[in-house]
């Protein structure tokens, strides 16, 4: 699959006033950018919606998974097994990462910077996240991984041993009843970044399993406007 025959579908969320900045939201395995939408809106009882930032939910690719016994599936990337211990499917890793960096140099020719970009997901959209910015896109203003995990042995640790000069912060989220991907790999994922240079955020909600919960979608939120603030809050700098 050559990158430059893929152009993602998306769902968009326009901002309501003049548009400053952008945020790309990658959805878990087998769902779509419209599905996540759908998903966030019931959570918090409304979109996810911004008076300057652009909301933008790609939709992954159809591709074999082998987790699924080579099922078809939405998925950024082909994983051995949903395991910690194993190696990344890279290939398929950077493949993505191509077409997700010609996503925010789409972004980036109509106006808006890198520092004014997040890109972040939830569970595998939020691994896909972690390898776009610390691997290809060190400029972007932050990332966000809720329910996710890097395997021990990512590429993304490899990049940042090699990394110098300021890396995106990451504001991460975790159930500690995830029966999917484990309180401690997020735990884990979140210790290695920092040691190698990543300024982390590390959120626990209790009881909740591999979900989005609302406490975690308003902070979330919060994040989202420190790091990409309105006309009105920069002024106020």
């Amino acid at each position: 699959m050559a990158s430059g025959s893929v152009r993602l579908r998306r769902c968009v969320v326009s901002p309501a006033g003049r548009h400053s900045a952008s945020l790309i939201f990658l959805h878990g395995s087998g769902d779509t950018g419209q599905g996540l939408r759908t998903w966030i809106k019931q959570v918090l009882t409304q979109d996810l919606a911004f008076q300057h930032i652009k909301v933008i939910y790609p939709t992954a690719p159809f591709r074999p998974y082998t987790p699924m016994s080579g099922g078809l599936s939405n998925v950024w990337f082909d994983r051995f097994k949903i395991s910690i211990d194993c190696p990344e499917h890279l290939e398929s890793i950077d493949v993505m990462c191509q077409v997700l960096a010609d996503l925010i140099d789409g972004e980036v020719k109509s106006g808006i910077k890198n520092n004014r970009i997040l890109i972040g997901g939830f569970s595998m959209g939020g691994c896909m996240a972690m390898h776009l910015a610390y691997r290809n896109h060190q400029d972007v203003a932050g990332v966000f991984a809720l329910s996710s995990f890097l395997n021990k042995t990512s590429a993304v640790y490899q990049a940042l041993q090699k990394a110098d000069g300021v890396l995106p912060e990451l504001f991460q989220c975790h159930g500690t009843a995830d029966e999917l991907v484990p309180y401690s790999w997020g735990e884990e994922t979140n210790s290695v970044l920092r040691s190698l240079g990543v300024s982390t955020q590390f959120h626990s909600f209790p009881g909740v399993h591999h979900d989005l919960s609302k406490a975690e979608l308003e902070k979330l939120t919060s994040w989202i406007l420190n790091k990409l603030p309105g006309d009105m809050e920069r002024q106020n700098e």
